[in-house]
């Protein structure tokens, strides 16, 4: 009788399996593309050596700029914030973990219980008509104290599942960090960069306000002796009040890098330490891309993408695994009695159960097949980010590379000019001190070659920027 009972209960259950197998809806999932370009820009596809490789230490070589990356990876708000989010995840898994596990604790308890006349226990002491002295306590009191156990188990894996994809979320979160770092330190780089290329423009700037002073004496002296008019004087003056405007924007975008820099690396404004004479011999660094496919590896952001994408597919399991029936195991041992001093009596006050639950869902379908489709569509847009983390990942280090090459072409045209204009410059002044040239000719050249002047140091500038920037797309500067 037992055994048939059991066979029962065996194929009823494995009734509700198969209905329940038979019913997960199918969707419509989307494959990773995979795919990649041989090179950059038909670039030289066998070489494999790679920028993204080197230290940041080794890459930036300037000790100023160094002292200012080691202070902002202790103190930078923004990658703190980063490290709090890899704690959190790194819970995250504990708590998953102890899901996993069976959870066990320890209890007491006391109560009293009336029960009704009318009740099944009141009426079975009446019906079977117990003598007074041997009728329950009525209060009945009842004291118990044991250990209880609870255990799903994990029949498909739904829990061994979850406990995975917080796993890989975890080390999303430490790739998050890791492309903070990269994003960090160049914009670090730029900014320090820019405020080199600002302090030589102030210079410069400085130094042709002291020359169209020295011109516009030169022009006040040759209208008392006639040789020109006040209209002369008043553009001379103009010039000297315009380059002078042209130093304060200077001196208040210095002040903004400044602060811009100090923000990023955690503190109050102050004075940044840096060699402005050294700008112009800071060489661009000999940039070696490798092969696209390096990526995969050298970028953090890619790296956090293909682990969310991987948490994402656990999570469609997870899903999945909701429409099965689930295995629930309880247990508890412990004592029981209606005294306090008969409770740990034994064997009499000694208690235990063990049962097993095996549920599946029925009535809730819809809304377990919408997390269902839900966690479809996550992994979806997962797959579409981390393409499109890809994707964006190539464009930027192929414009970088060609940003650099033909900003060394405009570089060398440009010094061509300042040569020229300073030539053109030179000449102009000596016309107009003989009277061979109009003072207007001496006004536009000094402005055309103060304007080429700034350009060379902004072109310069950019080509800094441009190597970073490579740098930092090739994915490096976190390792």
């Amino acid at each position: 009788m037992l055994k048939r009972r059991i066979y029962q209960c065996l194929s009823a259950a494995s009734l509700s399996l198969a209905v329940a197998a038979c019913a997960t809806p199918n969707l419509v999932q989307k494959t990773v593309n995979r795919r990649f370009p041989a090179s950059y820009n038909n670039a030289n596809a066998q070489d494999t050596a790679s920028t993204a490789k080197l230290r940041w230490k080794q890459f930036f070589t300037d000790p100023n700029l160094a002292a200012l990356i080691d202070t902002a990876l202790q103190n930078n708000q923004e990658l703190n914030i980063a490290l709090q989010e890899i704690q959190i995840a790194r819970n995250e898994v504990q708590i998953r973990k102890g899901e996993y596990l069976p959870f066990l604790g320890l209890g007491a308890k006391a109560e009293a219980e009336r029960p009704g006349r009318y009740t099944l226990q009141g009426a079975t002491e009446e019906a079977v008509n117990i003598q007074e002295e041997r009728r329950n306590p009525n209060p009945l009191p009842n004291y118990q104290i044991g250990a209880f156990a609870s255990w799903e188990v994990d029949i498909w894996h739904k829990l061994r599942n979850a406990r995975t994809a917080a796993a890989l979320r975890y080390l999303a979160t430490v790739e998050g960090r890791n492309f903070t770092v990269t994003n960090l330190i160049a914009e670090i780089a730029n900014s320090y960069y820019e405020l080199l290329a600002l302090d030589n423009q102030l210079a410069l700037t400085q130094q042709n306000i002291e020359l169209q002073s020295n011109a516009l004496e030169l022009v006040r002296l040759q209208k008392e002796s006639a040789r020109v008019t006040e209209l002369a004087v008043q553009r001379f003056e103009a010039q000297v009040h315009n380059t002078r405007s042209l130093q304060y924007n200077i001196q208040q975008r210095i002040t903004e890098t400044e602060n811009r820099i100090n923000f990023l690396v955690g503190r109050y404004p102050q004075p940044i330490v840096r060699n402005d004479q050294s700008f112009n011999d800071l060489a661009t660094n000999n940039i070696q891309a490798g092969v696209p496919a390096q990526l995969l590896q050298n970028r953090p952001d890619i790296r956090q993408a293909e682990q969310r994408l991987a948490a994402a597919k656990l999570d469609v399991q997870v899903a999945r695994a909701n429409f099965y029936p689930a295995l629930r195991i309880t247990g508890g041992a412990g004592f029981a009695a209606f005294k306090p001093g008969l409770l740990f009596t034994s064997p009499e006050s000694m208690m235990y159960s063990l049962a097993g639950d095996l549920v599946a869902p029925l009535v809730n379908r819809n809304g377990i097949k919408a997390v269902y489709g839900s966690a479809n569509a996550l992994q979806t847009q997962a797959i579409y980010q981390y393409e499109r983390t890809v994707l964006n990942a190539y464009v930027e280090v192929a414009n970088q590379l060609a940003n650099i090459n033909n900003l060394a072409k405009s570089y060398d045209e440009k010094a061509k000019a300042v040569q020229a204009l300073n030539q053109s410059s030179t000449i102009s002044n000596s016309l107009f001190r003989s009277a061979r040239a109009d003072y207007t000719e001496v006004l536009f050249t000094q402005r055309e070659a103060l304007e080429s002047k700034f350009d060379l140091i902004e072109t310069k500038m950019q080509q800094l920027n441009a190597t970073v920037n490579v740098y930092r797309a090739l994915g490096g500067g976190w390792n």
